[in-house]
């Protein structure tokens, strides 16, 4: 059973696909069908919802306005649903994450595997991308919460939850700067450096501060996977940039320092947990946000 409305339906999956005719695979439903829906929705809102281009169509100002509310609608929907039919509160719910790929190695397993201990009844489903795809999973409504790194505010998001998380040198305990209260850059660029991709907002923290600093520095090693960027910091001399909050629990038994870097603008970054923006958030959700901030600390 689905509460939204069906316009509201095969408009967000045109929306989604940029295609009548994909939406229309995709919902097993005519393309003409489809097109009366949106055309219905187009003169009852009184402006054009999307953009025909000739690779297929796009939301337009209207669009993303009407979108961001039948998303919201959507959610809202399945809550209603699920308290009718007596799947209430903290049993037999998922949560829906997104999280930047540090995140995904220890910080959030923790969380879940803690928060189970009190509410066994809930469920988790992860998925794992860059931070953009991660904030925009939360924009679609494809997840409740994304746990990710932000660089400065989005449309249509709530930040539940931010906390500043300044860029550190990740190095083994016996390399040379590892007893040193802090490095710059062209220290760092002495030894072999491993990078995250550009997309990344360490990379481009980083490489901002390259260009300021005029310093010419080309990485040993370049991934979008941070498990081998640490795994190669720990390897002869080798150094990586993380987040102190991606990888806390293991420096100790992996042997590995922190080291801050004195660069200020790498302290600009900040962790966040985002939601949809003016959306209610069912219990299990709230619940375990409130228990992911407690455990962020």
């Amino acid at each position: 059973m689905n509460l939204l409305p069906i316009a509201l339906r095969y408009f967000l999956e045109v929306a989604r696909t940029g295609s009548i005719t994909e939406a229309s695979e995709r919902l097993h439903v005519a393309t003409s069908a489809i097109s009366r829906q949106i055309a219905k929705l187009e003169h009852d809102v009184g402006a054009p919802l999307f953009e025909r281009r000739p690779r297929g169509m796009a939301l337009s100002e209207a669009g993303e306005i009407l979108a961001a509310y039948a998303r919201r609608s959507r959610l809202d929907a399945d809550q209603v649903l699920a308290e009718v039919h007596g799947v209430r509160a903290l049993e037999h719910t998922t949560v829906k994450l997104a999280s930047s790929e540090g995140f995904a190695r220890e910080l959030i397993p923790e969380a879940i595997m803690t928060f189970r201990g009190t509410y066994p009844g809930v469920r988790f489903r992860l998925n794992v991308g860059g931070p953009a795809a991660a904030t925009q999973q939360v924009r679609d409504g494809t997840v409740d919460l994304a746990i990710t790194y932000s660089l400065a505010p989005e449309k249509d998001i709530e930040v539940q939850f931010s906390q500043p998380q300044p860029i550190c040198a990740l190095m083994p305990a016996d390399h040379p700067l590892a007893g040193q209260p802090d490095v710059d850059l062209a220290e760092l660029a002495a030894y072999p450096l491993a990078l995250p991709t550009e997309e990344t907002t360490i990379r481009q923290l980083f490489d901002i501060c390259v260009a300021l600093e005029g310093l010419v520095v080309e990485p040993a090693f370049v991934t979008n996977y941070s498990g081998a960027l640490q795994a190669f910091a720990a390897l002869r001399g080798g150094v990586t940039l993380v987040g102190p909050l991606t990888v806390r629990r293991s420096l100790a038994s992996d042997g590995m320092v922190l080291v801050p870097i004195r660069n200020s603008e790498l302290r600009r970054r900040s962790v966040q947990i985002q939601s949809m923006a003016r959306r209610t958030l069912p219990p299990a959700v709230r619940a375990f946000l409130g228990h992911l901030v407690e455990l962020i600390g």
